[in-house]
Formats: C-alpha cells, sequence, structure tokens
C-alpha cells in the first residue's frame, strides 16, 4: 500500500515546518530549506518493498542538509539512490559535487554529512536501502557518493531503467515477487558500487550476482510468455547459452528447473484464491505459460503432490471451514 503525504491542505504559514518533519520522517533527519516566500504544495509517495523504500517527492526549490548534528540522531545506516525526473539538482558530498539532470541518479551515504540542492521546482524518485544489504564495504561506498551515474549508457543505464520500472509497477506486485525483485534490488546496486570503484571483475562472485540477478527479474517479468527459454534469455542478455546454465548452476538449479518452479508457485497462489474470484486450472495455466494442461498438471503434482484441482478443492475447503469457525465464533459471542 502507498502512503501519500501533502502539505497542500496546510496554511501557506503552516507548510515549512510541516515540510521539514514529513521529509525528515520519509528519509533520515535533515536540516530542509525552502527557497520560496510562499511554499508550493509539496508531495511525497512512498512504498515498500521488503527493506527497499521507494518515494516519489514532488515539490518546489529547497536545499536539504544532513549535518553530523543530524547524523547523530540516527539514520546512518542507510544509503538513497535518487533517480531525477523533473528539475536540476546538486549533490555534494565526501569532497565532491554531482550536477544532476533528468534521466541522471545519485547515490548519498546518510553516514556521512551530505547537501542536495534543487534549485527548481523537482520529481524525483528515491530509493532508500540499508547498506547492510547491499553488502559493500565503506571503501566502495565512499566512490560512489557524491559522483554522477548516467541514465542513457553503461550499467548505469540499466540500473535507472530497472528502477524506474520497478517503482513504476511496485503497487501491482505480489509480497513474493516484491521481495525478490527487492533483492535483485540489492544486488544491482552493489555491481554498481563496485563498479564505479573499479572493482568489478568479470570473474567475481558479484559480478555473477548481478549478472544472475538481472536474469531473474528479466525471467519474473516474462513467466507468462511460453515462448521463454534460455537461448532467448541468453540473446537478451548477451551471453551464451552455456554461461547461462553456469549462473544457476552455481544457485544448485538448471534454468529450466527455476523458471518451472516459479511459474508453479504462481499457479498455487492463484488457485487458492477464494471461490468467488477463484479461476479455473485451465487459465491459471495459461496465464503463467504452460501451453499443456497434462505437462501442468503432471508438474503440479510432482511439486506439491496433489492435482491441481485437488489443490484448488482443498484450499475451498479450508476457507470455508475458516469463515464458519468465524461465524460460530460469532453465535457463541
Amino acid at each position: 500500500m502507498s502512503v501519500v503525504q501533502s502539505i497542500l491542505p496546510l496554511a501557506p504559514g503552516e507548510r515549512a515546518d510541516y515540510w521539514h518533519d514529513l521529509v525528515s520522517g520519509t528519509f533520515v533527519p535533515l536540516d530542509v530549506r525552502l527557497h520560496e516566500p510562499v511554499p508550493s504544495a509539496g508531495t511525497i509517495t512512498s512504498r515498500w518493498l521488503g527493506p527497499l523504500q521507494i518515494s516519489v517527492v514532488e515539490a518546489g526549490p529547497q536545499t536539504v542538509d544532513r549535518s553530523t548534528r543530524r547524523i547523530a540522531q540516527g539514520g546512518g545506516e542507510y544509503v538513497t539512490v535518487t533517480l531525477q525526473h523533473r528539475g536540476s539538482a546538486r549533490l555534494t558530498q565526501d569532497g565532491r559535487q554531482a550536477l544532476v539532470r533528468p534521466g541522471s541518479f545519485t547515490c548519498s551515504d546518510a553516514g556521512r554529512p551530505y547537501l542536495r540542492e534543487q534549485p527548481e521546482a523537482f520529481r524525483f524518485t528515491a530509493f532508500r536501502v540499508p547498506k547492510q544489504a547491499l553488502g559493500v564495504s565503506d571503501g566502495d561506498l565512499r566512490a560512489a557518493t557524491g559522483t554522477l551515474f548516467s541514465g542513457t549508457s553503461g550499467t548505469s543505464a540499466l540500473v535507472a531503467g530497472f528502477l524506474h520500472r520497478l517503482a513504476e509497477q511496485a503497487a501491482g506486485l505480489d509480497p513474493y515477487t516484491a521481495h525478490q525483485l527487492a533483492l535483485t534490488t540489492t544486488d544491482l546496486l552493489a555491481v554498481l558500487v563496485r563498479e564505479r570503484r573499479g572493482r568489478l571483475d568479470p570473474q567475481a562472485p558479484e559480478h555473477v550476482r548481478g549478472m544472475l540477478a538481472r536474469v531473474r527479474e528479466y525471467v519474473l517479468r516474462h513467466l507468462g510468455d511460453p515462448a521463454l527459454c534460455p537461448e532467448r534469455i541468453a540473446a537478451d542478455h548477451h551471453v551464451s547459452v552455456r554461461y547461462l546454465h553456469k549462473l544457476f548452476r552455481a544457485e544448485g538449479t538448471t534454468v529450466g528447473r527455476w523458471i518451472l518452479r516459479e511459474r508453479l508457485e504462481r499457479c498455487r497462489r492463484e488457485l487458492a484464491r477464494p471461490a468467488p474470484a477463484a479461476p479455473t486450472v485451465a487459465a491459471v495455466a495459461q496465464r503463467w505459460g504452460f501451453v499443456s494442461p497434462s505437462h501442468f498438471s503432471r508438474a503440479f503434482r510432482a511439486a506439491y503432490g496433489m492435482a491441481p484441482r485437488d489443490w484448488q478443492a482443498a484450499a475451498g475447503l479450508r476457507q470455508a471451514g475458516a469463515a464458519g469457525g468465524g461465524a460460530a465464533g460469532q453465535d457463541l459471542a
């Protein structure tokens, strides 16, 4: 669920203090200076995917300052990646300054002082990530802060595109997929940070994890396509099929088994939906990329120990029993 907070309903004289509290409460303790005599109607819309917080911010000209005093108040365990959509910005941290335009993005470490200046009305999406989830060293992170990441070329363009799509589609994600994509986000950001430090080795574990994360994200977006196959996945990621199989072999599985498992898990959840909205077994199988109903039934039985129809019927009985128990409880009350 998204949380939308705005200063629009407030009288102009009350907006500055409320906005300061809103920004600090959403991210980390900050000093906020607004640059308009009458503050614009700022809005922050936030959503959480596991440990990842995604916030879209729209407001007028302002400067936020993360001082040592504010650091002492908490929040130093977070990194914020900010993807600019409208307006320019200037981020200063660790003796460097990044001039930000729409389409580019920056990384700031809340454990050290920084200054972000927005001289005009702006809109950006901020991704707040626990540093622990990234698993990068402090030295690697320092190489990325206060620098500009392009949204048009290289690894940073891939990351920018992924972050943009993730923010757009976050509201429609089921909890399992949301958790998986949050993990993908941290893997991609870790690869980007290490690349900026100049420590990216194609054979290093972090590169393997980053590529595997990108492949998984791609597969999850195309699970419903029956034409999804290792050859297509490899071609779209500019790697050989042999290398693709090697990535999954290191995880103790194969490409085909991982795709099958993800498809079956989504089918299992859909078949357990309450009766009024319960889809047919054939419709569920087709939605998640199974061409043959018989193949789907065999695969489902092998994974869960019963036929899809039996699973759906058992789920219906569980739901009916739960509803009956609730009604009985009300009668006794």
